[in-house]
């Protein structure tokens, strides 16, 4: 089980465009996060903003910080600064919603949804956790729980005996150390995803290989 901990990384903050560890850094962080999981170029994203995010995201720089993420530039990247203007550059339309209505478990959760003009989509749901931490808790309709620290490989598959079985199979003749496996589904029987945190890099043929399984859908890589 992961644990968590205090490093002086978290007391220092960390390297980033500022103002704010949480609003500024975590929300680069969190599109940056989406971009990779995504893999295609967005024609257009719409960021739903809940809690403190909703009220304060335009005096934090939450805004341009997301959309410097999206474009796929790192927290401290100065390019951040002028984020609007890079995104009509990239041709990449962005809109920002408020909900100031909805509860959400934690203050600072962004909704992203990405789309392409091929039709491709993608939700993904996070929450700025501090001190530039993040946590990725839906993508699509299925929960998930990852934070990006590590090499992470987010499988979609499934429910199916012997998938997880052919997974951690092809991770061992590629010698990958599995530092955290999470495992998230609908329903037994139906749609699942598995998380996979390592201590290697996670090698595109070893991605090949796991696609190549009958139950497996898609295979996307974060490598930090």
């Amino acid at each position: 089980m992961k644990t968590s901990y205090t490093s002086i990384f978290d007391i220092l903050g960390p390297i980033m465009v500022g103002p704010s560890s949480s609003h500024t850094s975590g929300a680069a962080k969190m599109a940056w996060m989406a971009r990779q999981i995504f893999k295609h170029k967005p024609d257009k994203v719409t960021f739903t903003l809940y809690g403190s995010f909703a009220e304060t995201y335009k005096g934090h720089g939450s805004d341009r910080a997301l959309i410097g993420g999206i474009l796929g530039f790192r927290e401290y990247d100065l390019r951040i600064k002028n984020a609007y203007e890079e995104a009509a550059k990239e041709g990449v339309e962005i809109e920002f919603r408020e909900d100031h209505e909805t509860n959400m478990l934690h203050p600072n959760t962004i909704d992203i949804v990405q789309e392409d003009k091929n039709g491709n989509k993608l939700f993904i749901r996070g929450e700025s956790i501090g001190g530039g931490r993040v946590r990725i808790t839906k993508i699509n309709d299925i929960k998930v729980d990852f934070n990006g620290d590590y090499s992470t490989m987010i499988i979609a598959h499934r429910d199916k005996p012997g998938t997880i079985a052919y997974i951690t199979n092809c991770l061992a003749r590629y010698e990958i150390n599995i530092a955290y496996m999470k495992m998230f589904r609908e329903e037994r029987g139906e749609k699942a995803v598995v998380v996979i945190e390592t201590d290697n890099f996670i090698p595109d043929a070893l991605k090949v290989e796991i696609l190549a399984y009958e139950t497996v859908s898609r295979v996307e890589l974060i490598e930090l």
